[in-house]
């Protein structure tokens, strides 16, 4: 296949062309956001945003962005970082954070997080032992009470408590001071009232009331753990964007006066020669000017066959190059490569919302202040009936217990690992709605021309008269084709030059040729009088044609070129755009998902019918203008509406653009036109309808583990906080319950990671595993 970096994928993850005139210009602001533990934090921030004049924001907890979209003139990054502050949170622009860079930061931030985890542990553990012992867990002390003199109870809970589990106050601080509230005052109240209860009831000398110390304690070494394993997990969510960077070299080898020298990758420039080895990865984008080799291009297209490379022919970024040694042109560096392009619009994605995140946003927009209400009702409960410790404990147990964190992180943490997942499968998702979406189709309607087929003309077959040879047949047409652009007269001329005909002698050399009111050329080459156009064209000049098969030929949709020398016909070349060899398959793995396949093309009708027989679909539109294609498109999604489905749409041309902008869900084909790409939701890099299927088995694979996730948070919050508030669970299990919730939702969104696009072998098999796997 043949990619365009400049007009394809890069420029889908680039702003858009200038609007038409009257169309409203939104600028973008991205902000990378810290301090923010759960999502009433990511929902508060996004309220607060919303509010300032003329933006309309979106904050991402699992990516730890703000996107904000505003009028031009209408917000500065000043006041935008300004407004976050305010909330509780800090804020700095996202472009200028180097990935590198964020990822030794957050690196740093996780070991600091390790090594306090480490020493709560540690201070933690002798009142662990204890707490075991009073329940009879621990073999040779069962039964036993206060182990250890609570005055060391005391030193041993205390830093854990104000130096360990000093950020919960930091983040209820920042949290209440903004006008919310969050998990960590959840933590930082729970907690408190334990550790302090047991406080007074020392320095009271009342040895007849339990105290909670170990609870206190092991509460917030436990948050600290979940907190721990829950960042480790999150950072696994971009692994496969990361991977894809990896393969970039940081080096590149360059032409310096005759020598082949190492520079750094920052400093290669467009239009200076690179050199590539065997076995070497190209460091940025360019073209071919030497050498002939083949380029493994799997981590940018998923395509697991080598792609050849020639003088002329374009190579990207990352791809490795086989067995010989090239020298190519840079045209693409820095952020103008297809990898950067790819990384920009996975990075948007991965920090969109999908629509079935809205609920989860809602319930935890009034989650803490709900659940705090429930903690004040239990202890008043408890405190009623006579029984005050017990007030305090349960309480603490509800306020411990319940988890924001788990609902915030359901969806987006999901949405990461399936656009970075796509992403190395050549899946190029622009937004997590399109992601939900294509798992809801219920019609593809997709183009003819370079989506089914090759979308370039060839020679099918040559029908040569006695006592004419195919090869001379071939060679008559392409001596007077050879000047011509027309894609008919380029596919004859390649055929000829295939074939070993279309070298000019003195035989076939013109003496003259004219065009004939675009029916067809005639001219004089050698001593002979070639003509050829149209069968219509020839039997207009008398020439007797093969009736029976011009009747074969054209009833299978190709271009017929009749060609006569001296008045007397010497053959028929057919010509046609031949369907791709995976669209048959593309097709029939469509309709296994359920899909209803439509075709829409410009062709007439007989065109359509040869294609749409081979490729196996029997639902087809011929001779539609673009504004027709977008007509049919309404019509299907008003079809598919009626029934609860969605209606994608396929394409790669100019002619597309309208349709494609009409569907639910749209597809670009990766070799295709500018405007295509720039009106689709999903770019299909590799170029293959096999892209499509993958992208829906990707999208109900995501909504499931979505759905599994939301189901984890609603279930463990509405069990939890009840058996809390009926006193059946103590603080410290309630704590583990708590940090574990999160810890599982992030796990079961990285079993996605086991997805893998559809590979040649094992065709059939493979759609029963995908009907498995979703």
């Amino acid at each position: 296949m043949r990619l365009n970096p400049g007009d394809n994928a890069v420029s889908a993850a680039s702003p858009s062309p200038a609007p038409a005139p009257g169309v409203l210009v939104r600028e973008r602001l991205e902000l990378a956001i810290s301090g923010m533990t759960c999502a009433a934090c990511s929902a508060r921030l996004e309220k607060v945003l919303n509010r300032l004049p003329g933006v309309d924001a979106t904050v991402n907890l699992a990516t730890e962005r703000a996107v904000l979209g505003f009028a031009p003139g209408a917000l500065t990054l000043v006041v935008a970082c300004e407004a976050v502050e305010k909330a509780g949170f800090s804020a700095r622009l996202a472009e200028k954070l180097e990935r590198g860079q964020e990822q030794a930061r957050k690196r740093e931030e996780w070991r600091a997080s390790l090594r306090h985890f480490g020493i709560a542990a540690l201070l933690t553990f002798p009142l662990a032992v204890q707490m075991l012992a009073m329940f009879g867990l621990w073999p040779g002390l069962e039964g036993r009470h206060e182990l250890i003199p609570r005055g060391w109870q005391c030193a041993l809970a205390t830093p854990v408590q104000f130096w360990l589990g000093a950020r919960f106050y930091r983040g209820a601080w920042r949290s209440l001071r903004g006008g919310g509230a969050n998990m960590d005052v959840l933590v930082a109240l729970g907690t408190t009232m334990a550790y302090a209860y047991s406080v007074i009831a020392m320095f009271m000398g009342r040895h007849d009331l339990h105290v909670y110390f170990e609870a206190s304690a092991m509460v917030i070494t436990l948050v600290l753990l979940g907190k721990l394993l829950e960042a480790r997990a999150r950072a696994r969510t971009s692994a496969a964007l990361d991977a894809l960077l990896r393969l970039q070299p940081k080096q590149a080898r360059i032409e310096r006066d005759g020598q082949v020298v190492e520079v750094a990758l920052d400093t290669l420039q467009p239009g200076m020669v690179f050199v590539l080895r065997p076995g070497d990865a190209a460091p940025v984008d360019g073209v071919v000017v030497e050498g002939c080799s083949a380029f493994d291009e799997a981590m940018l297209t998923g395509e697991s066959m080598p792609v050849d490379k020639q003088p002329g022919d374009r190579v990207f970024a990352a791809t490795i190059n086989g067995h010989a040694l090239l020298r190519c042109r840079a045209t693409g560096v820095g952020s103008s490569t297809l990898l950067a392009g790819i990384v920009r619009l996975v990075e948007e994605a991965q920090g969109s919302r999908a629509p079935v995140q809205r609920l989860a946003d809602r319930i935890a927009a009034v989650f803490v202040p709900a659940v705090a209400a429930v903690a004040l009702l239990t202890f008043a409960a408890w405190w009623w009936l006579g029984d005050f410790q017990s007030a305090m404990i349960n309480a603490v147990a509800v306020l411990v217990i319940a988890c924001p964190c788990a609902l915030g992180l359901a969806t987006p943490t999901a949405i990461m690992v399936a656009v970075g997942q796509g992403a190395r499968a050549g899946l190029l998702i622009k937004n997590a709605e399109a992601l939900e979406r294509a798992g809801h189709m219920a019609v593809l309607a997709v183009d003819k021309t370079g989506t089914l087929t090759v979308g370039e003309p060839v020679v099918t077959d040559v029908v040569a008269m006695p006592p004419w040879t195919s090869t001379a047949l071939l060679q008559w047409a392409a001596a007077l084709e050879r000047a011509s652009s027309h894609p008919v007269a380029r596919a004859i001329v390649r055929a000829a030059e295939a074939d070993g005909a279309a070298g000019e002698t003195a035989e076939n050399a013109i003496v003259d040729a004219r065009a004939v009111g675009g029916q067809g050329i005639e001219g004089h080459v050698g001593s002979r009088t070639v003509v050829l156009g149209s069968p219509a064209f020839l039997a207009s000049r008398q020439v007797e044609l093969p009736q029976t098969d011009i009747a074969r030929l054209a009833a299978l949709g190709k271009t017929l070129v009749a060609v006569a020398v001296d008045g007397v016909c010497a053959g028929l070349i057919a010509v046609s755009d031949r369907a791709r060899e995976d669209s048959a398959a593309a097709v029939a793995r469509l309709r296994a998902t359920g899909l209803r396949v439509v075709m829409l093309t410009g062709d007439h009708h007989r065109t359509a019918a040869a294609i749409a027989a081979a490729v196996g679909i029997d639902d087809w539109r011929a001779e539609a203008l673009p504004a027709d294609k977008a007509g049919a498109v309404a019509t299907l999604k008003q079809d598919a509406a009626s029934k609860g489905g969605c209606v994608g749409m396929a394409g790669d041309g100019i002619n597309d653009a309208p349709a494609l902008a009409a569907a639910d869900v749209s597809f670009a084909i990766g070799v295709g036109a500018d405007a295509a790409v720039e009106a689709a939701d999903i770019t299909l890099v590799r170029g293959s309808l096999h892209g499509v299927a993958d992208t829906i088995v990707l999208s109900r694979a995501t909504l499931m583990k979505i759905r599994q996730n939301l189901f984890l948070a609603f279930v463990y919050n509405v069990l939890g906080i009840p058996l809390a508030a009926f006193g059946m669970l103590n603080p410290v299990v309630a704590g583990a319950a708590m940090a574990l919730s999160s810890v599982s939702v992030v796990g079961n969104s990285l079993l996605l990671k086991r997805w893998r696009p559809w590979r040649n072998d094992n065709e059939a098999g493979k759609i029963g595993k995908e009907r498995d796997h979703e």
